[in-house]
């Protein structure tokens, strides 16, 4: 046994013993984001991201989505549609491939379970298979290429001529106009599903940044089209319009769901702010000990000036589409959102 004396010199011991979560049936995902606050690892690190984004949902933090990797293709799609229709998004950055993932799907394609190994054959022969068959895989999900000669057409038919007629705009121009088309094309042709994420910020103005569009099929094709017309992409122009969402908000949120550019893109925001980030939660599955950036901690991001000293934040080291979806749903039942 330890005596009270010998506590006392215990600088940095807490007396708050772990706890054993239940799992019960008929329970919600908010209270069983609670029962994870009582373990370790993982799971208390989870209760603690439930916590500071439930936080970022009040409507006097203004809201930085940072969304990377294939997070569309894996069906995140409507998540964060109901984020931004709701009013808890008020900049979104994404990549291109999210973009193009989420337009096929706004004009009627899917994509479909795959598989990520192959029975009686290597991988490799799996996957010559299916480029003789016309089929792209990501990981687990398959996608028809016919779909992005869909996407070349919509893109040509109604996005392109409307920018063209303005020669050079930014890139969040682009997306917006994506946005537009995509909303107005799935209600024309009645699609099943939803016109998704570039439609719900569009119709609710909120901007999308997509700093490496070219590294895409919308930016291939987008130069694709600009050789044979006047139509560009001013990339500096979008640097404007972040730094002046970030200048104006009295508190700031970041969620960053992914790494990459998206996660820099919204972090480095702050770097032309006279504040920075009072909330950050960031989802990764990228270890922090390689020094990249995609899994470089929050409290790292701290000492650049990205997030305030008394900032709250927390980073979830797991495969995003099992977080995102639990982060949100708890976080939403708690503030009521």
């Amino acid at each position: 046994m330890t005596d009270d004396h010998e506590d006392d010199h215990r600088e940095t011991f807490h007396h708050d013993p772990i706890g054993h979560a239940e799992a019960r049936a008929g329970m919600t995902v908010g209270e069983l984001a609670a029962e994870y606050g009582d373990g370790g690892f993982g799971a208390s690190t989870l209760h603690e991201a439930v916590d500071i984004y439930s936080e970022m949902l009040d409507d006097d933090v203004t809201n930085f989505l940072g969304l990377a990797g294939a997070m569309v293709p894996a069906g995140m799609r409507q998540i964060v549609a109901d984020l931004i229709r709701d009013g808890h998004v008020d900049a979104l950055v994404t990549t291109g491939a999210n973009l193009t993932h989420d337009t096929i799907e706004a004009i009627g394609g899917k994509h479909h379970h795959g598989e990520d190994h192959a029975e009686g054959k290597s991988m490799r022969e799996h996957d010559e298979q299916l480029r003789e068959e016309g089929v792209d895989r990501i990981y687990n999900v398959y996608l028809p290429q016919e779909h992005f000669a869909a996407f070349e057409g919509h893109l040509r038919e109604e996005v392109f001529p409307v920018l063209e007629e303005e020669g050079t705009v930014s890139i969040q121009r682009l997306t917006e106009e994506l946005g537009r088309a995509n909303a107005a094309v799935n209600e024309r042709e009645d699609v099943e599903e939803g016109p998704g994420i570039a439609a719900a910020a569009y119709e609710n103005d909120v901007p999308i940044y997509c700093p490496a569009v070219q590294d895409s099929v919308l930016g291939i094709q987008s130069w694709i089209y600009n050789q044979t017309s006047d139509f560009t992409l001013d990339a500096l122009a979008d640097m404007t319009g972040i730094s002046d969402i970030a200048y104006e908000a009295e508190q700031a949120g970041a969620l960053v769901v992914g790494g990459g550019v998206p996660k820099n893109f919204v972090l480095q925001t702050m770097l032309v702010s006279p504040d920075a980030y009072d909330y950050a939660v960031q989802l990764t599955m990228d270890p922090p000990q390689t020094g990249g950036l995609s899994g470089a901690t929050l409290d790292e991001a701290r000492s650049w000036g990205k997030l305030e000293k008394a900032a709250r934040n927390a980073s979830v080291y797991a495969d995003a589409t099992i977080t995102f979806p639990l982060l949100v749903a708890a976080a939403r039942e708690r503030s009521g959102e």
